[in-house]
């Protein structure tokens, strides 16, 4: 059984790496980009635009905290303003409309470079050949593989990083892919085994891709246990273990049978691997890590591993190159950081109800600060069908504004779905939502967490369903795997058992023993008593061990 030693050598060494107190650096090295003991100014970080209030500092301003436009006096519990629904802030101008060179969002919040044109010198779209292409002599392989690594580039690519592809057109985009495909071993078979997975899920192959998916699976965890045991390759184990985190998350299986490693294992790895003083990660990776640390500390209920990383970022305006990879503003991630931390401390009991209440005012207004000027939303595409990037990230981060209000609000007690506030931000994001056209060639798979925190804290009778119902079965193919596929299972079943709660809970009285169920009291006069699953409790009753980005 040389595959299960592997395997259980791979999880042992993962569990050395959590456990084993790592030697710190005692000077900052300025070689080292991020995820040092000490952070310093950067003169190539691009400033953010957010004045942030640590939570033990009681800081008063002249005027009162404003919360969707109601003053709010600083510390007032927010059960009273969940009661109000708020004004809409922003304007989405209809996707039929031109779009007039004068009302064009052209400012850049976090003051990227863009380093290539979306369109050529001639005013015409670059004609880009197959990136598999120039693979053909820089990566051997043998003749059954070449097709997995061919569609690894030229299909999964473009699927899982669609906003590093509308910021950074041709092959220079994938200059990292393509060192570690290169120089990599684990990290090659990883990429293999998740276009094998990709094509089982994207042709409805059933079983017969099985045995490309374990074998290149396998051999990714034998190689990363060989260079763990070779010497200090911190490099690439990391680069490794992150792809087998990304890509298996962003093409897997909703029922995925085979064996695997959790990710959350995995992130073990590689929180204790960047903590190293002889680990310097690249920026693709910073972005990686951040991306996967702060969306995956809200799926555990837990603080993010760089928690304490991400303030000192934001206090001092660093950028983590979220934006050019995930399409989201880096300010409004932090401050999803920060919730995540404070969801963290009422699940463990080191928070009472009167200081959350003050902690969320505090992270509303700074989610408040990071609004644009011109907060009107215009679709992203011209009328040549090139899209415009500052147009689709400002679409981006005011949806993940708002699902990171929805998750802020969930935290205090009375949070429900018929809240007027719920009701009011959830129909915001469908209306966002009309600026970007559904179908394959959209971008709802970069927007699996927002839409996916606005479907838990939809009611029953919100339109907001149906349009993500409706968006989802455009996607054809395409949402019955990956992040999309298995976000869209937690929300039919949350759906599911939530609408009928009584039924839920009274027939199954296991579940309400379990804590499966705990019991909302609305604020609204007509809203019925609601007895609320919380999505979180559901993954984990059915095993779902999902990342959902």
């Amino acid at each position: 059984m040389e595959k299960h030693g592997s395997l259980q050598e791979y999880m042992e060494r993962i569990r050395e790496l959590a456990q084993k107190p790592s030697a710190t650096a005692e000077e900052y090295d300025f070689n080292r980009p991020v995820f040092a003991n000490q952070y310093n100014y950067n003169p190539f970080a691009a400033p953010l635009l957010t004045p942030v209030t640590p939570y033990n500092v009681d800081i008063r301003t002249d005027q009162d905290t404003v919360l969707s436009n109601v003053p709010l006096p600083y510390g007032t519990s927010l059960a009273t303003v969940n009661s109000m629904a708020p004004q809409l802030q922003f304007q989405v101008t209809s996707p039929m409309t031109p779009t007039s060179a004068g009302a064009e969002w052209s400012q850049n919040t976090l003051g990227y470079t863009q380093p290539y044109t979306i369109v050529s010198p001639a005013g015409l779209p670059y004609q880009q050949k197959p990136v598999s292409a120039e693979l053909q002599t820089m990566i051997p392989l043998d003749a059954h593989d070449r097709p997995l690594l061919n569609n690894f580039v030229d299909k999964l690519l473009p699927l899982v990083f669609p906003i590093l592809e509308v910021h950074q057109q041709g092959p220079a985009r994938l200059q990292e892919i393509m060192h570690s495909l290169q120089t990599n071993k684990s990290y090659l078979h990883c990429c293999l085994s998740a276009s094998a997975i990709h094509l089982k899920t994207s042709r409805g192959l059933t079983d017969q891709m099985d045995y490309d998916i374990m074998r290149h699976r396998y051999e990714a965890i034998s190689q990363l246990c060989r260079t763990l045991n070779g010497g200090p390759s911190h490099e690439q184990v990391l680069d490794a273990t992150l792809a087998m985190i990304f890509y298996h998350s962003s093409v897997g299986e909703t029922d995925d049978y085979l064996p695997d490693i959790p990710w959350s294992a995995h992130f073990k790895a590689v929180s204790s691997l960047v903590n190293k003083p002889n680990c310097a990660p690249t920026q693709f990776n910073v972005s990686h890590i951040t991306w996967i640390d702060i969306l995956g500390a809200t799926m555990l209920g837990q603080t993010p591993h760089f928690a304490h990383t991400y303030r000192t970022k934001h206090l001092s305006g660093t950028s983590s190159g979220l934006q050019q990879l995930m399409g989201c503003d880096d300010r409004v991630m932090y401050l999803i950081s920060e919730i995540a931390c404070l969801e963290s401390l009422r699940l463990e009991g080191r928070i009472d109800d009167l200081a959350l209440s003050q902690h969320v005012s505090a992270l509303d207004a700074q989610l408040e600060w990071t609004e644009p000027a011109d907060r009107t939303l215009e679709t992203p595409y011209l009328i040549s069908g090139l899209v415009q990037p500052e147009q689709l990230t400002k679409i981006i981060t005011a949806l993940f504004r708002i699902a990171a209000r929805l998750y802020l609000y969930s935290l205090m007690p009375d949070f429900g779905c018929y809240a007027p506030t719920s009701i009011t931000l959830v129909a915001a994001v469908g209306e966002i939502l009309q600026c970007l056209p559904a179908g394959p060639e959209g971008f709802d798979r970069c927007l699996v967490w927002p839409l996916f925190i606005a479907g838990a804290a939809s009611a029953p009778y919100s339109g907001y369903r149906k349009i993500l119902t409706d968006r989802v079965a455009s996607m054809g193919r395409l949402s019955d795997f990956g992040s999309l596929g298995r976000m869209y299972r937690v929300l039919q079943e949350l759906w599911k058992q939530s609408d009928d709660p009584i039924a839920g809970s009274s027939s199954n009285p296991a579940r309400a023993r379990d804590g499966l169920y705990s019991t909302a009291h609305e604020s609204a006069e007509s809203a019925p008593q609601q007895i609320r699953l919380h999505w979180r409790k559901l993954m984990q009753h059915k095993k779902w061990d999902y990342l959902l980005i």
